[in-house]
């Protein structure tokens, strides 16, 4: 297969623990074609089909050199057999139009993965509200007066933007509400923007955990982020700590009710985050952990991508 992966940088990518590197890997020890582009690259216009500048790359097998550019041309997507878009957020207006060019690609007969249409109906933080029977006391609001409402409530409350990753962002207020007002205008921009606020749980003190789900699949380990030095956040981008864990059985119990409804919209690859018992974001971009979940448990969460990638481009 050829397959087109629009991302960052590749010379941005830390392969060590980078989850689209370790696709890369798999399938290029399958014998499948790889090329990447960056979102900025893909253009159309009238009288032509979508079209990315893009390089075929090989893998070097060096952790830093990581990659050897083989050939740059200006390819069209309905040529590759497969596109995987795994650009990171922030889920921006340019990050919207490049699904929305994904989606006429699709319409000229690309195969997208995840699909553009389902990427712009399942915002990572907002995704969850469709799902309040698993989910934490949580607001999702631009008045300061209902986050006081909120916190008044009760007590210990998570404030976050809508279009953070990696744990940026993220605040919490506990019973005395310290510097909520200062806080509350801030991520709302003086009541301008919308942000989410839930109710802290304790939980996160064993791990925020990743369960990632595979064409409708979860795998059967979870990374639980373990908050390091006092943080209150677990993404490994705020210095977390990374413990693979067998799911337990309410992690099954959410992961098996969302895993085939997600699926279904086109949505192969997704990143439940859990706390306790309580899913907290779904996402749907670029889901990582692959390779720590691999490495400590001996699960080859990359080898089940591909089977599945593989799979959906033969149906």
């Amino acid at each position: 297969m050829k397959l087109l992966f629009v991302a960052d940088p590749l010379h941005t990518f830390k392969t060590y623990k980078d989850s689209t590197f370790a696709m890369m890997r798999e399938a290029a020890s399958r014998g499948h074609e790889l090329w990447a582009c960056e979102p900025q690259d893909i253009v159309w216009q009238r009288g032509g089909q979508v079209q990315a500048q893009s390089r075929r790359i090989s893998l070097t097998g060096d952790e830093h050199d990581w990659f050897e550019e083989l050939e740059a041309a200006e390819i069209t997507l309905t040529s590759m057999d497969a596109v995987l878009m795994r650009k990171d957020p922030p889920f921006d207006a340019e990050y919207l139009y490049t699904t929305h060019l994904l989606t006429q690609a699709e319409r000229e007969g690309a195969k997208v993965f995840n699909k553009p249409q389902a990427l712009r109906e399942h915002p990572e933080k907002l995704a969850i509200l469709e799902f309040p029977l698993y989910i934490a006391p949580t607001l999702v609001t631009r008045s300061i007066e209902a986050v006081r409402a909120f916190h008044a409530t009760h007590q210990d409350i998570i404030l976050k933007p809508l279009d953070g990753m990696g744990g940026m962002g993220i605040f919490r207020v506990k019973d005395d509400g310290l510097n909520l007002g200062s806080i509350a205008e801030t991520l709302t921009k003086d009541g301008q923007q919308t942000i989410m606020v839930q109710k802290f749980l304790p939980a996160i003190a064993q791990g925020d955990k990743r369960v990632l789900v595979i064409d409708g699949e979860p795998v059967p380990y979870a990374l639980a982020r373990i908050p390091q030095g006092g943080e209150v956040r677990g993404n490994l981008a705020a210095g977390g700590k990374g413990v693979a864990q067998p799911l337990s059985e309410s992690d099954w119990a959410i992961a098996r009710h969302l895993g085939p409804i997600l699926a279904a919209r086109g949505l192969m690859l997704v990143g439940l985050d859990i706390i306790g018992e309580q899913l907290t974001e779904i996402n749907v971009t670029s889901p990582t952990c692959f390779q720590e979940i691999t490495q400590q448990t001996g699960w080859d969460v990359a080898k089940r991508f591909i089977d599945a990638l593989e799979a959906r481009v033969q149906a």
